[in-house]
């Protein structure tokens, strides 16, 4: 993941084509995630959080935040941001794996999975059923399917685009990734792919009972979101 975690350390015109791009992004992602907060006295726990410029929608459903991000200069970025909110908070990803058990109502980890290897992913799903409260909830988001993964989500963008007031800028981004070095980076370290059957079956070996939602976090409806709880 390390190759993966420098990529997005940086910012790149292929990962938000503009400023409207990254903020819509997040916005639609916090308005999900916020959907699924279950109280105001809810200790929320976002995994691979990102920019998270919309963080303070989900902050206000909930009683705290807590931000888990890997990229060393992403994180110092939210930290400065939400420095003085008094919900949120910013952390590393070595920090999250010494916090306490059963300390969260809702762990989320949204368009994380595909830059994890197998073995990866299955540490995180133990950490996260670790934390959580045996009554709290688990979403891993944007899983991607391995048929016509690429296709997908460039369609997904452009139609994202077209309805937010970015759509030929997000043409001259999905003409620069073809001379960016996220086609090297799939092509050498890669990307994870999984089914549904095959993410279900994960989260079951991890200890969850599991179920895929309705619709994914995000705009890209191609992708899965699975919802699992402490079996």
């Amino acid at each position: 993941m390390s190759s993966w975690i420098d990529f997005y350390d940086f910012k790149h015109s292929v990962i938000y084509v503009n400023a409207r791009h990254r903020d819509v992004h997040y916005r639609v992602i916090a308005e999900d995630i916020r959907a699924y907060v279950p109280s105001p006295e809810a200790h929320v726990l976002d995994y691979g959080c990102g920019e998270a410029t919309s963080a303070p929608l989900v902050a206000e459903a909930a009683g705290a935040l807590l931000l888990v991000e890997a990229a060393p200069n992403v994180r110092a970025s939210l930290a400065a941001r939400y420095a003085s909110h008094p919900k949120i908070a910013v952390i590393s990803a070595d920090e999250a794996a010494e916090l306490p058990d059963q300390s969260f109502d809702l762990v989320v980890m949204h368009s994380v999975a595909q830059y994890l290897s197998e073995a990866e992913l299955m540490r995180l799903l133990s950490l996260f059923r670790r934390i959580v409260k045996p009554d709290g909830l688990v979403i891993i988001g944007d899983i991607v399917p391995p048929q016509w993964a690429a296709p997908a989500a460039a369609i997904a963008l452009l139609r994202f685009a077209a309805a937010n007031g970015f759509f030929w800028a997000a043409v001259g981004g999905l003409i620069r990734i073809f001379v960016s070095d996220y086609l090297r980076l799939k092509k050498t370290v890669g990307l994870s792919h999984y089914t549904e059957a095959a993410m279900m079956g994960k989260l079951k070996a991890a200890g969850y009972r599991a179920e895929r939602a309705r619709r994914n976090i995000g705009h890209n409806q191609w992708r899965m979101t699975f919802l699992a709880r402490p079996a």
